[in-house]
């Protein structure tokens, strides 16, 4: 296995200066090293992989030197244009390295929502003209690698992929630290809100924990998970989720369970949701600051003031709360306004160790919602 600091110190003297991307749980520990050691101006936690393919572009425009690009595989589809139309060989020519976690690599057990990626993910790479170098263990081979790729994005003047099996770096020893004196942690604050729903709203939950700790609460309270569409996948796209579903169905509650590095990852589909009209949509943003699914990088979403980006973007009505109390206010004022609304929820960064999956298949997850939104409502 690979020492994240040793490993850290070879990318640079292979040539890397500038470091961004997106956590993946498969990178963290190396993520964290990153986070932790190197300076702030030459590292940037992207709102998405493909921004982070841009702060790329900029910084080699500005020094002629190498970056690296770190993602899950889920993050290719945000990469795809700007590395065709922009990095390519055969547009600006912008050489770099990519780190990509292999989520879903075929023969290793993993999660429903990595399956088709993993399968397809070093062939779409080979489509796109990016040469793959599956990183080794060891970590002789591992330097040897390494600097080999950094020379052959110089020679062919493009990205270069160097993908990460799971287990292939060992612990960090330094970790992020995380602190708050916040009065709830997210599953508290995401059992208070569903506590609170209507008994025939629709919930579009984001991915991650949000998804995992929600359904354990449906379970332990025994009430079925038939109201509840799990976004295992597609980080940030479950707010617009809600909107397709609210919009298609104006006679449902329909609340999006958010999350903020995912609100931040497509943060201009706020602007839509403000600008639709729809007032049967409640956007909860639980804000805990951090990455929590893949090692807790921070997000700059404690820095930025979201009730406010979304008044400007044309919500109804936004505001932050801290306290169960709050939220419970803020809910029941939410029902009266007369277009979208939207709570920010800010939460301690912490989640239970033991917290368990999604037992049921996303189609069952589909299926079971559709059904239920049919014996709910009538089409009219």
């Amino acid at each position: 296995m690979l020492d994240p600091i040793s490993y850290l110190k070879t990318l640079q003297d292979s040539g890397v200066t500038f470091f961004t991307g997106v956590p993946d749980s498969l990178l963290k520990e190396i993520c964290s090293c990153i986070t932790e050691t190197v300076n702030q101006d030459n590292h940037v936690i992207a709102a998405n992989e493909g921004a982070a393919l841009g702060l790329s572009i900029g910084n080699y425009i500005g020094t002629g030197k190498l970056s690296l690009v770190y993602m899950q595989n889920s993050g290719l589809g945000n990469i795809v244009n700007p590395l065709l139309s922009l990095a390519s060989p055969a547009v600006y020519g912008v050489p770099m390295l990519l780190m990509i976690g292999w989520r879903g690599e075929p023969g290793r057990e993993d999660e429903p929502q990595h399956v088709h990626q993993g399968r397809v993910m070093v062939s779409m790479l080979e489509a796109m003209d990016v040469p793959v170098i599956i990183l080794s263990e060891n970590p002789i081979e591992a330097n040897q690698q390494t600097k080999a790729a950094a020379t052959q994005a110089h020679d062919i003047k493009g990205p270069v992929a160097l993908v990460v099996r799971r287990g292939t770096f060992n612990k960090f020893k330094g970790g992020l630290q995380t602190s708050s004196d916040l009065q709830m942690c997210r599953e508290e604050a995401i059992t208070t809100a569903a506590r609170l729903l209507e008994d025939d709203a629709a919930v579009i939950c984001t991915t991650g924990m949000a998804s995992r700790e929600l359904f354990e609460f449906r379970a332990r309270a025994d009430v079925g998970h038939q109201r509840d569409f799990l976004t295992v996948g597609g980080m940030g796209h479950a707010n617009q989720i809600a909107l397709g579903l609210a919009l298609a169905r104006p006679d449902c509650s329909v609340y999006c369970f958010d999350g903020d590095g995912a609100a931040l990852m497509h943060m201009g589909s706020m602007a839509i949701i403000g600008q639709s009209g729809c007032a049967n949509l409640f956007h909860l943003i639980f804000n805990n600051g951090v990455h929590g699914s893949v090692g807790g990088q921070p997000t700059v979403c404690f820095s930025i003031d979201i009730p406010k980006i979304a008044i400007a973007c044309g919500y109804a009505s936004a505001e932050r709360v801290e306290t169960h109390e709050a939220l419970v206010n803020s809910m029941s004022n939410a029902r009266t306004k007369k277009g979208p609304t939207l709570i920010e929820v800010r939460v301690r960064p912490e989640n239970r160790k033991e917290i368990g999956r999604p037992t049921t298949k996303p189609v069952e997850n589909k299926l079971a919602l559709m059904e239920f939104l049919r014996g709910q409502y009538s089409h009219g």
